[in-house]
C-alpha cells in the first residue's frame, strides 16, 4: 500500500512539474492564414490602415489594404482595431546563453582565453530557457546570441525564439566575430561601495601588440585556400576577409571607434559594425564616410559626460540617423532585460524620430545590419511570416499587449512562467 501511495504521489509531482514547463515548439503552418482589418506597420515606414496580411507555408504572400480573395482553406482571423508588426529583433545579447546570472552552472556565454574566435554561441543556445518565453511576450521573435569576454569573444548567430533545439532555431549561423576593442580606459566596479570607476588601461599597448599579431596570423592563414592541419581559431577568422562575416567591434568612445575601424580596414576586413557607441556622435561623420553601421546600446541611461544634455542617450539614435548612418538598437550584453527593447525604441520615438522610424531601429535596421533583411525585418511578400499582433502600440509600455505571434507562420504560445505564477498567486490572494 505504501509503495502504491508513493507511486501516486511521485506521478502527481511529475504531472505538476510537466504542467509548469514551457510549451513544446510550435508546429509548422498547415493552412494559409489571413489577418484582416488591422493596422499594418510594414517596418519600412509605411502604415496600411484596414489592411490584410496573408501567409502560407511560413512565408508572406500578400500585404495590402482591404481583403483580397483568399486561397482555399484559409483561416481568416479578424484583427480589427489591432496592430500588426514585424517580429522585433534583439541584437548582441546573451538571451538563451544565460539563465540565472548568479548561478554559474546556468551561464554559457564565455570561454577561457582572450582569443577564442572559434567559439560558436549557437551550440550553447538553450531553446528550453524559461527566459525566452517572457521575451517573446513583448514581441521579440529573433535574437543574436553573442559570446562575451576576452579580446575576441567568438562568433554570434541569429536565432529564432522557437524551436526544439538550436538546429531548429538558427536563422543565420556564425554571422560574425566579436571584438572588444582595447580602450584607453577600463571600467571597474567596487562591490563594497556599489559604484563604478573609470581608470587608465595600463595594458593597452600590450593588448594592441597581441591583437596586431593575431590578425597578422589570420591574414596569412586566409591566403591559403585549404590549410592542413586546420587551425580552428584562424579558420574562424577567414570569413572577415572575404565578406561572409561581420566584424562586430565593441567600442564606446569617439577616438576608439575611429581607431578600431581604421585598424579593421587596414587588415582587409570587409564588413565592420560598431556595438555600443555611447559617444559615437563624435565619430558620426567618420562612420558615414566609411559606411559603417552601428548598434546603439540601451538608451535608458544617463549621459557619460557632465556637460552633455541629460536626454542625449534618448535622442542619440535620432542624431546618428540624421547623419545618414544605419542605426540599430539593442540591449547589448543583457538577456532578460531585452524584453524591454520595444520601449527603448518608444523612448527614441519621443526624442526626434517618428514612431515608424523608431520601429525600424528594432526591425528592418537591425535586420540589415545582421544581414537577414532579405527574409525578416519587414512585412513584405516573400519574406518569412515572422510577425506579431498587438492590441496597442508595441512601442508604448502602457498599451502594448501582444496577443498573437508567428515565427515562419508557426503560431507561438505566448504563455510563460511569470504569467503562470501571476495566475497562481492571483487566485490565492484574491480570496
Amino acid at each position: 500500500m505504501k509503495k502504491i501511495l508513493f507511486t501516486v504521489l511521485a506521478f502527481s509531482a511529475l504531472l505538476k512539474t510537466a504542467q509548469a514547463q514551457n510549451e513544446a515548439a510550435a508546429k509548422p503552418q498547415t493552412n494559409p492564414i489571413a489577418l484582416t482589418g488591422g493596422t499594418i506597420h510594414v517596418g519600412t515606414g509605411e502604415v496600411i490602415q484596414n489592411g490584410t496580411v496573408i501567409f502560407e507555408k511560413g512565408k508572406i504572400t500578400y500585404v495590402g489594404s482591404g481583403t483580397p480573395s483568399l486561397p482555399a482553406g484559409t483561416q481568416s482571423i479578424s484583427v480589427t482595431g489591432k496592430h500588426v508588426y514585424p517580429g522585433l529583433i534583439s541584437p548582441s545579447n546573451q538571451l538563451g546563453l544565460v539563465e540565472i546570472a548568479s548561478v554559474r552552472a546556468t551561464n554559457d556565454q564565455e570561454e577561457v582565453g582572450d582569443y577564442t574566435p572559434n567559439v560558436r554561441a549557437l551550440i550553447a543556445y538553450n531553446t528550453d530557457s524559461e527566459v525566452i518565453p517572457t521575451v517573446r511576450g513583448n514581441g521579440i521573435l529573433l535574437t543574436q546570441a553573442t559570446p562575451v569576454g576576452g579580446v575576441i569573444s567568438g562568433m554570434s548567430s541569429v536565432m529564432q525564439l522557437d524551436g526544439w533545439n538550436w538546429e531548429d532555431a538558427v536563422l543565420k549561423k556564425d554571422d560574425g566575430v566579436h571584438l572588444n576593442w582595447p580602450g584607453y580606459f577600463r571600467r571597474g566596479y567596487n562591490f563594497e561601495t556599489g559604484s563604478f570607476s573609470v581608470g587608465k588601461n595600463d595594458r593597452r599597448e600590450e593588448q594592441f601588440r597581441e591583437l596586431e599579431k593575431f590578425f597578422g596570423d589570420a591574414i596569412a592563414y586566409a591566403q591559403v585556400p585549404a590549410n592542413d592541419p586546420v587551425n580552428m581559431k584562424l579558420e574562424a577568422m577567414r570569413g572577415l576577409f572575404d565578406g561572409t562575416k561581420n566584424l562586430y567591434i565593441a567600442a564606446d568612445y569617439g577616438k576608439e571607434i575611429i581607431e578600431a575601424v581604421r585598424f579593421a580596414q587596414a587588415k582587409g576586413v570587409k564588413k565592420v559594425v560598431i556595438i555600443g557607441g555611447e559617444e559615437s556622435l563624435m565619430a558620426a561623420d567618420f562612420l558615414k564616410e566609411n559606411n559603417v553601421p552601428i548598434i546603439v546600446n540601451t538608451t535608458h541611461r544617463l549621459p557619460n559626460r557632465t556637460d552633455d544634455d541629460t536626454d542625449l542617450p534618448y535622442k542619440l539614435p535620432y542624431l546618428l540617423s540624421q547623419k545618414g548612418l544605419t542605426v540599430g538598437l539593442g540591449y547589448v550584453g543583457l538577456n532578460w532585460r531585452t524584453r524591454n527593447l520595444p520601449f527603448l525604441a518608444g523612448t527614441v520615438g519621443g526624442h526626434g524620430m517618428t514612431p515608424e522610424e523608431a520601429l525600424k531601429l528594432v526591425t528592418l535596421n537591425n535586420a540589415k545590419i545582421l544581414g537577414i533583411d532579405k527574409v525578416v525585418g519587414s512585412l513584405e511578400k516573400g519574406k518569412h511570416a515572422t510577425l506579431i499582433v498587438s492590441t496597442g502600440d508595441i512601442l508604448d509600455m502602457r498599451t502594448a499587449k501582444v496577443e498573437q505571434a508567428y515565427v515562419q507562420g508557426k503560431s507561438i504560445n505566448l504563455d510563460d512562467k511569470q504569467k503562470r505564477l501571476y495566475r497562481t498567486f492571483s487566485e490565492k490572494y484574491s480570496k
